[in-house]
């Protein structure tokens, strides 16, 4: 196994950062982070450095992975610091970039573990979801989060819907790898624009996550073409305006009293708080949830950047704490009387 994880680092290690996008992150992020872009550049550049936490599949539980973690330092990440913590998702991470091997599909068999930033899960966390529930997971594929959702309860129903075609693919078998055929009973995968989801079926869901399509600091630093990297910058300004829409459409979705998660796994302002800004100026459905507490609470395993938002927060990667970017936001749909009486809400 150590000679596996001795190849894949090397390979990582071979990747060729893209010039044309490295020199924009430094323009916009060191306006935006500050002093704290240096120190989050340097993981972001340095893929020797990333970590990789270890989600346990509940439904094919790994007890003998377990106790060899537990021997090699690993931890358990979030367990138990929440009150609506679900104890059905166990999560290990170690301090160092140390890296398991992933598993292979195979049909038939489920498997035992998801590698995954470990921020990615805090967006799922902050669904507090509860079993029964109608869950729709607006932009899913590859599938990580909605994996993640299942390890936290057993829903009524869950929509995973991924609007582009090949990675609906590979969400399809990435439930399949994960997931007992009971339990795939009551999951749908469909290929919607999602930005039709709300008109499709309005008022549908308790719960909603918008793990939505960004400008990915980890993968954009990579680009192999650089002349697709440089029109991909260009179309960048692009991007809040179809999340914004995305958004939008995911709150005609929700039930009034529902709760929406909005995610990304990028540094960039314009794509998170702005978004969230935007849809809050504009609705006075919808008004934030406070979420700074498990900024708190969760301190000692992530890093947070200030975002402005009680109702976000931005993780960002430092050594030993490689995880993120990933901004996340909490909203709540409202009743519609709040409307009718004139209430206004400002952003959070």
């Amino acid at each position: 196994m150590l000679t596996r994880l001795k190849a894949q680092s090397e390979g990582k290690l071979a990747k060729q950062l893209c010039r044309v996008v490295l020199d924009q992150f430094d323009k916009q992020y060191s306006r935006e982070l500050g002093d704290s872009w240096s120190t989050v550049r340097d993981i972001l550049i340095s893929p020797s450095l990333w970590q990789y936490a270890i989600l346990f599949n509940r439904f094919n539980y790994p007890f003998e992975l377990e106790k060899a973690l537990h021997l090699r330092g690993y931890h358990t990440v979030l367990q138990g610091a929440l009150p609506h913590y679900p104890k059905s998702m166990k999560c290990y991470l170690s301090r160092t970039p140390d890296r398991m091997p992933s598993e292979r599909h195979q049909t038939g068999s489920l498997k035992k573990y998801y590698l995954l930033n470990a921020a990615s899960l805090l967006p799922v966390l902050a669904l507090e979801l509860s079993d029964g529930e109608a869950v729709l997971d607006l932009c899913a594929a590859p599938g990580g989060k909605s994996i993640a959702l299942l390890q936290c309860a057993y829903p009524g129903y869950l929509l995973c819907n991924e609007y582009d075609r090949p990675r609906g693919r590979w969400l399809r078998q990435t439930l399949e790898s994960f997931i007992p055929q009971p339990l795939i009973n009551v999951i749908k995968v469909s290929e919607l624009d999602g930005r039709e989801m709300g008109d499709a079926q309005p008022a549908a869901f308790d719960k909603v996550l918008v793990d939505a399509p960004c400008s990915n600091d980890r993968s954009w630093l990579f680009s192999s073409d650089s002349q697709k990297a440089a029109y991909r910058i260009h179309q960048r300004k692009n991007l809040p305006v179809l999340q914004v829409e995305l958004v939008r459409s995911a709150m005609k979705a929700l039930r009034p009293g529902g709760l929406l998660v909005y995610s990304t796994c990028t540094l960039s302002k314009a794509e998170n708080q702005d978004v969230i800004s935007e849809i809050l100026t504009s609705d006075s459905n919808i008004v934030p949830v406070d979420i700074s507490g498990i900024a708190r609470t969760f301190s000692q395993d992530f890093t947070f950047a200030p975002t402005d938002q009680k109702c976000s927060l931005l993780v960002i990667p430092e050594k030993g704490k490689a995880w993120g970017p990933m901004y996340i936001a909490k909203l709540k749909k409202e009743m519609s009387t709040r409307k009718k009486q004139g209430e206004f809400y400002k952003p959070c």
